[in-house]
């Protein structure tokens, strides 16, 4: 499949292509597999690789059939129709979104959206001025046990407290708690209906013992309860989720399979077939707002009795 293939004799749209950036994550792999090698998405394919002529970018191209390498975001204009941002960083995703999102591009920002709620609002203003799509979201939203907890709770009573744990490190090099600890805070906020919560709204205590931090903090009309645990080489701590209602307690693991991505690229692709964001500006930045505010109480000083 050619990344510069363009049908335009038989009166069908173009091909949209996409193009990738962080392609160091294994996010880009899934997002690879699942448009070209797979073709679940007709009329899209991956067709433009960021970061420059390295190895793993040589054999994504080779295992994807992609024929567009190009070393900096802002060269992928002109040669993409859509982009989706896989930066293990979240505190670069600003910096690599906004020249697309300026030049009118659909952006995907695979989780956060950002580490800084200046960074969110500003990646989301530039996509209003602009008029271009942008979505970003934890692919823990989609997973089947989030629905169950949600669906089963409405028969169960008022919720009274909801807890999710699983990996998280205060001390990642991808900017902390918000490489993995985004999936605890988005799986709470999709629970509890997407409530609009600013900065100034959030009030939050956050312990810190050896390896596990906890944050304790109140989320629309519920008590929430987010543990991280710092993940090994050997061991990482599944996420999870247990809702105390008034009439019983549930709880679930949250199995990410091996498509976990899937629903995060479907979405994408909707909205750039219907031109409608699946999520709006508030559902967006509440999260790092919330993460922020977790991020900000850490402990200075680590206890590790």
């Amino acid at each position: 499949m050619s990344s510069e293939f363009v049908n335009c004799n038989d009166g069908r749209a173009r091909v949209k292509r996409i193009g990738f950036i962080g392609t160091e994550n294994s996010h880009t792999d899934h997002f690879i597999r699942f448009l070209n090698r797979e073709g679940r998405h007709p009329g899209f394919i991956a067709a433009a690789l960021a970061g420059g002529e390295n190895e793993r970018n040589l054999a994504l191209a080779e295992a994807g059939d992609i024929g567009v390498v190009v070393d900096e975001p802002a060269d992928l204009i002109g040669r993409v129709d859509a982009a989706i941002i896989s930066t293990r960083d979240g505190a670069l995703h600003r910096e690599q979104a906004e020249p697309l999102l300026r030049a009118g591009i659909p952006v995907l920002v695979d989780k956060p959206l950002a580490t800084t709620v200046s960074d969110a609002d500003a990646i989301l203003r530039t996509a209003e001025t602009s008029g271009a799509l942008v979505y970003s979201a934890s692919a823990l939203r989609f997973v089947p046990q989030v629905g169950e907890l949600t669906e089963a709770g409405r028969a169960a009573g008022a919720l009274r407290h909801l807890h999710v744990a699983g990996a998280g490190d205060p001390d990642s090099p991808y900017s902390g708690l918000f490489f993995y600890g985004i999936h605890h805070v988005e799986t709470a906020l999709e629970m509890l209906g997407d409530p609009v919560i600013g900065e100034g709204d959030i009030e939050v205590a956050v312990q810190r013992v050896a390896a596990t931090t906890v944050a304790t903090l109140r989320l629309g009309n519920a008590e929430v309860t987010l543990t991280f645990v710092v993940p090994s080489e050997s061991e990482r701590t599944p996420f999870h989720a247990t809702a105390v209602h008034a009439g019983g307690v549930l709880t679930r693991e949250l199995s990410l399979g091996p498509d976990y991505n899937a629903p995060a690229l479907a979405a994408f692709v909707g909205a750039i077939t219907s031109g409608h964001a699946p999520a709006d500006a508030n559902t967006m930045r509440t999260p790092v707002a919330v993460l922020s505010a977790i991020v900000d109480a850490l402990p200075t000083g680590e206890d590790n009795s």
